[in-house]
Order: C-alpha cells, then sequence, then structure tokens
C-alpha cells in the first residue's frame, strides 16, 4: 500500500476540519426542527415588517413609520439567514439590501453617522429624545456590523453585486468616527445639529459600544488610536470586574453580575468571541460565564419570584408590564425576556435549549407569528405582545451562529476589520467549537474555500 505523503496528510486533515467547521451541532431532530421553527418565524418580522418605501426595519412592531438603524443592522443579517436556510431568494435580497442603501445613502446623516430612529418614508431624523436629535454612534456602529456582513455575504463578481459591495464601502468611508472624540481621548456617543454635546455621554466602561471601538479602529479614512480605546474605553468605571459569581463563573468586565444578558450579543452579532482575547479579557469566557450567571441567579431566584427556573430564565433589557427597562440581575422586575436565554444559544447551549424548549411549551400565548413575544413576567400573569427589532435579531443571528458561524465568518472576512482588531491588540489564537481545537487563520480560509 502507497504511503500518503505529508500534503496528502495535511489535505485530509483540511477536508476532515471542514466538514467539523460545516457540521451542526448534534442536537435531536425535534430541537433542529424547533430552531427551525423559531428562526423562521422570527425572520417574518424583518421581512413583512420591513418599511415598504425604505426596506428599514421598524423599531417594534406598532410604530410602522419610527425605523430603528441598529435594528436594520440586524435585520441585514437576518436576512442573510434567511437567504441561505432558502426563505427568500438570493436575487430578492440583493433588491432589498440595495433598497435600504440606497435610503441609507440619502437619509439623515451626520458627520457620516445616522441617528437612532428615521422616518421610514422621508428619512428625516426623529429625535430618540429632547437632546438626542442627531447622531447616535453605536446605532451606527450596529447598522455597520450587518452592511458590512451584507457585503462579505454578496462576494459575485455581477454587476448588482459589486455595485452593492461599492455603495456599502462609500457609507463605510463616510462615517467620521475621529470627528466623535471631541478633542478628547474618548468617543462620545451622540451629536446634536441643534444641541451639540449637551447629551455628554462618552462611550466607555464595559457596555455595548465595544463594536464601536472596533469599527472606530477599522475605518481606513477616519480611525481613530490605540489610545481611544485603552484611555476612553477601558478606562471607565466598570470596565474591570475581576470578581467570580456562584463559585467558578469569573467576569473578566462590566457590572456585579454582569449585566443585561444584551452585552453578550449585540456586539458579537458578527464579532466572534471565539478565541477573542486582548489585555482585558478572553471574550468567549466572558460572554458565556456572564450567560451562566444570569442563568444560575434565575434559578436561585433570591426574590422568589413568580415562574424562575432552569427552564424560565433570562434577564435583558425588554418590554415590561410598566413601560421598558434594561433589567438585569441588579434592576430585577420579575421579567423574563425570551431573547436574552435564546440568544445566549452558542454560549450555554444545553440552558438555553432547555429554556427555549420551555418557551415553545406555552404555546400561541408566547410565540406568535413573528416569534416569540418580547418579554413576560409570570409574577403578574403578564405577557407582552410587542416584537422588538433589537430584541428579535439576536434570536435569528445567534441560533445561525451557534448552528453554522454563518454571520461570525462572514463579518470576520472583513480585511478593515481584521486591521482594527490588530491595531487595538487584540489576537485569535484558537477557536473552541464542539470540543475541537482548530487554528483560527485555518477556520477562516476553509470556511472561504467551503462558499
Amino acid at each position: 500500500m502507497k504511503r500518503l505523503s505529508r500534503f496528502e496528510i495535511f489535505l485530509i486533515f483540511l477536508v476532515f476540519c471542514a466538514a467539523l467547521l460545516s457540521a451542526e451541532p448534534r442536537l435531536s431532530s425535534q430541537d433542529q426542527e424547533l430552531l427551525d421553527l423559531v428562526q423562521k418565524k422570527t425572520f417574518a418580522f424583518f421581512w413583512e415588517f420591513a418599511h415598504p418605501v425604505s426596506g428599514m426595519i421598524p423599531e417594534r412592531n406598532t410604530t410602522p413609520e419610527m425605523v430603528t438603524t441598529g435594528g436594520t443592522g440586524f435585520g441585514a443579517m437576518v436576512w442573510i439567514v434567511g437567504a441561505e436556510r432558502g426563505w427568500l431568494k438570493r436575487e430578492e435580497l440583493l433588491k432589498r439590501s440595495h433598497e435600504v442603501v440606497d435610503f441609507l445613502t440619502h437619509a439623515d446623516r451626520f458627520h457620516g453617522a445616522w441617528p437612532h430612529w428615521l422616518n421610514g418614508a422621508t428619512g428625516k431624523v426623529i429625535p430618540f429624545s429632547t437632546y438626542d436629535d442627531g447622531a447616535d454612534l453605536v446605532e451606527t456602529s450596529f447598522l455597520m456590523q450587518g452592511l458590512l456582513t451584507l457585503k462579505a455575504y454578496f462576494n459575485r463578481s455581477s454587476e448588482s453585486e459589486s455595485s452593492l459591495r461599492g455603495k456599502i464601502s462609500r457609507l463605510w468611508d463616510e462615517i467620521e468616527w475621529d470627528w466623535f472624540t471631541h478633542g478628547e481621548k474618548v468617543l462620545y456617543w451622540h451629536w446634536s445639529p441643534n444641541y451639540g454635546w449637551k447629551m455628554n455621554l462618552p462611550i466607555r466602561g464595559y457596555n455595548e459600544g465595544l463594536i464601536t471601538y472596533i469599527l472606530a479602529a477599522s475605518s481606513r479614512t477616519h480611525g481613530i488610536s490605540p489610545e481611544m480605546y485603552h484611555q476612553g474605553w477601558a478606562g471607565g468605571n466598570h470596565f474591570i470586574n475581576g470578581k467570580t459569581y456562584f463559585g467558578q463563573y469569573k467576569l473578566f468586565l462590566g457590572e456585579d453580575y454582569g449585566g443585561p444578558l444584551f452585552l453578550a450579543h449585540y456586539s458579537f452579532l458578527g464579532l466572534d468571541p471565539r478565541g477573542l482575547k486582548d489585555r482585558y479579557a478572553d471574550y468567549w469566557a466572558q460572554n458565556r460565564n456572564h450567560s451562566m450567571i444570569n442563568h444560575l441567579y434565575c434559578v436561585q431566584n433570591p426574590k422568589n419570584y413568580k415562574g424562575y427556573s432552569d427552564k424560565c430564565w433570562g434577564i435583558t433589557a425588554s418590554d415590561n408590564p410598566d413601560g421598558y427597562a434594561a433589567h438585569s440581575p441588579t434592576n430585577d422586575k420579575g421579567v423574563i425576556a425570551p431573547t436574552a436565554a435564546v440568544s445566549s444559544l452558542p454560549y450555554t447551549p444545553d440552558q438555553s435549549m432547555q429554556a427555549l424548549r420551555n418557551f415553545y411549551s406555552q404555546g400561541n400565548s408566547l410565540l406568535g407569528d413573528f416569534g416569540f413575544f418580547d418579554a413576560l413576567c409570570p409574577q403578574r400573569n403578564w405577557i407582552a405582545k410587542s416584537y422588538l427589532a433589537i430584541d428579535q435579531g439576536p434570536i435569528v443571528i445567534m441560533i445561525e451562529n451557534y448552528r453554522t458561524g454563518l454571520l461570525w465568518r462572514l463579518f470576520m472576512q472583513d480585511q478593515d476589520v481584521k486591521r482594527g482588531l490588530q491595531v487595538l491588540g487584540f489576537s485569535r489564537n484558537c477557536v473552541k467549537w464542539s470540543d475541537k481545537e482548530i487554528n483560527f487563520e485555518e477556520q477562516l480560509q476553509i470556511s472561504a474555500d467551503n462558499r
């Protein structure tokens, strides 16, 4: 028998790794069908509720004219899942993507950045609050995370796909990230043409703004220096944590118990936390431990709220019986949001699947035509009838990242993002997936070859 050469052995190894990466996690057929159902229903919110003029995504199902920039960024990633899962044609998504990008090109922008809310027909800003009637840099980063992922997805040489990539690149280059420093070593969240820097909110401390700094450092035209990240973002209160909770789960960053669980989701819809590290944290460990702490807090249920259990957990920003709040273990109002547990599926697959099955078992009272309703409060026998874009989006995206890594793979292919991560001192040494250790750069190449 002929002995295989080292090159042939290496090729076999690559094929084996590719099979591991392309295979979905081992789940029962019933669980796979349940994930399909939840993803498809939630996808429908982003496709069917899209504004008829602009294609943008409404803030919620009750505000059809008020569209959200961040939620549209999430929606772009959800649409990609829909195309890959066969719920719409690639050509349909391409047409919708052109509509959205063309609208954003002519909509209100302030030094290249968009506001939180826009009128979906006119593109004019809708104030988020009295002084917040201009640029929202964090929402802009959520939007751009989605657009860069779209750019990576539409990678063919056709005129229409090439044109879309060019349009997205122009929008990307026109965001003046460095202008939002206000002359200091920190990025600022808001700027208004009427009130200037009146909001006075620097983006610092550990919050959803991580993706903002990464994109700002990645910009080819208006990039920020590493000092902005290390002295601004990492220099705020409530950045370093270092405590261990429930005897085994260490939090590198953030407030006590980790804060709302969306912190483990919003920046990491495209940004792949597997093997991602900088001088401050291992971001896979940070997000996994944050999710486990949130889960165990609900299991222990120190406030003795009705309904909390290992099957009913997940505390994050959501609607509640009295309005809306950024719920967390330190701001616990007895409200569980399905997006919190379900979107943590990559980090806590067993605990998240248990919660998802339980939410599904409650039938039409919790699962509607467009996915899970936003929240429930068993203590007050209340279930929301609302859908919020920023809560629905992570459900589809993070389920898909758990199943195939699709959005992580696409976003991380961007050469500007790679450079920005390097500038800020991030490393991506090893990806842990299904208990296998695979070199990150090999994974990127294998994934690219298999598309």
